[in-house]
């Protein structure tokens, strides 16, 4: 496949001035013009000129582009390859216009080297073939002390930075202990997670030490990204709405604030949840200076839940974009209205984007927020 974007050895920048050197033209570090991103600005709640939107899996099934990839190497090949993984976000970034990149890499990656016999399996996902479903099993969990097998996403970030300007963003993620949790518990997806909630409410203990190795890997993991160019860091918790918040104060929230709390003090930490919006307030307790919200309550009413003192993104339903464009127009307008220009709010899906989206809504859905 050609490479018409980025350099053959991508390095923190194109120009191979350091990350710190002054731009003649207007004397401000590269550091400071990126600081001064529309997303970034949004993030510190600072007032902006329109609203910042990206959208979570914004490369992915629903893009040609990104098929005619697939059709020549299979995902975890894709993740594995920095400079091809770098140039489908960077790609995705120049066609929808969007306000930040996010690496192009996936939740499960880092089991690997914490032990888990991780395959994604063609029709089915990803599949765990050494589930942890006896409190014993939990010390075949090894302790993440070191990233070095996890290098190739730190080169996938410093790519897609190479190869982006200063005013886009790029965003780094992981997935929460408990959703990282309940993969190595269940082997795979599930919808009742039964495995996952029988080993936490019969073996306590058990249960804590799991998260406890967890956690610590994630709060490395994000750092080691944050430390390799990106600007801010998500932390993905995709299954914890299975939980109820009695459940999620005592077996979770210590967890995630375990996970947050490094990279938290370095850059900003977006923290999201699916599927149970009375979370949001032990979302916010848990740590992250903006709060992803789902589609599962009004915009407005999941601000007041997290508290105006911290910025919120969200929440359109990712349906919408599979209806007409002047449905995407009204929908997007109304999450646009429930903001109510309040400084803080970062336009995004209430999840990924699904595989069967026309990409004119998703082109419909950005020249909303941005011409609004």
């Amino acid at each position: 496949m050609s490479d018409p974007i980025l350099p053959t050895d991508p390095t923190p920048s194109q120009s191979g001035r350091s990350p710190l050197a002054l731009d003649s033209a207007n004397g401000a570090s590269t550091a400071e013009r990126r600081s001064q991103a529309l997303l970034m600005r949004a993030c510190r709640r600072e007032p902006v000129e329109r609203t910042p939107v990206w959208l979570m899996r914004q490369a992915g099934r629903y893009l040609p582009e990104y098929r005619r990839v697939r059709e020549q190497v299979d995902f975890m090949g894709l993740v594995k390859n920095p400079r091809l993984a770098a140039e489908v976000m960077i790609a995705t970034v120049d066609r929808l216009g969007v306000d930040a990149a996010i690496i192009f890499s996936d939740l499960l990656p880092i089991l690997e080297p914490m032990g888990m016999d991780l395959e994604f399996a063609v029709g089915e996902g990803p599949v765990i073939h050494n589930p942890l479903r006896e409190p014993a099993d939990v010390q075949r969990l090894h302790e993440l002390e070191d990233l070095e097998p996890l290098d190739y996403v730190m080169d996938v970030v410093r790519a897609t930075r190479a190869g982006l300007d200063d005013s886009i963003p790029v965003i780094g993620f992981a997935g929460a202990p408990f959703t990282l949790a309940g993969y190595c518990i269940e082997g795979g997806t599930s919808k009742a997670w039964l495995h996952t909630k029988t080993l936490m409410y019969r073996h306590e203990a058990a249960w804590h030490d799991l998260m406890d190795r967890i956690a610590r890997a994630v709060s490395r993991y994000l750092v080691a990204q944050l430390d390799a160019g990106a600007q801010l860091v998500q932390l993905f918790d995709s299954w914890v709405g299975c939980l109820s918040p009695d459940d999620y104060t005592r077996y979770v929230l210590p967890h995630s604030r375990t996970a947050i709390h490094e990279a938290a003090r370095r850059a900003p930490v977006i923290h999201f949840a699916t599927g149970n919006p009375a979370l949001l307030p032990l979302l916010a307790e848990a740590g992250g200076s903006v709060i992803g919200i789902d589609w599962r309550i009004e915009l407005s009413d999941a601000w007041r839940l997290v508290g105006h003192d911290r910025a919120v993104q969200g929440n359109l339903d990712p349906v919408v974009l599979l209806s007409d464009r002047d449905t995407v127009r009204r929908q997007t307008q109304h999450v646009l209205a429930q903001a109510a220009g309040r400084p803080g709010h970062i336009f995004n899906l209430g999840h990924g984007i699904l595989p069967q989206t026309p990409v004119e809504n998703v082109l419909e859905l950005i020249a909303t927020v941005k011409n609004s």
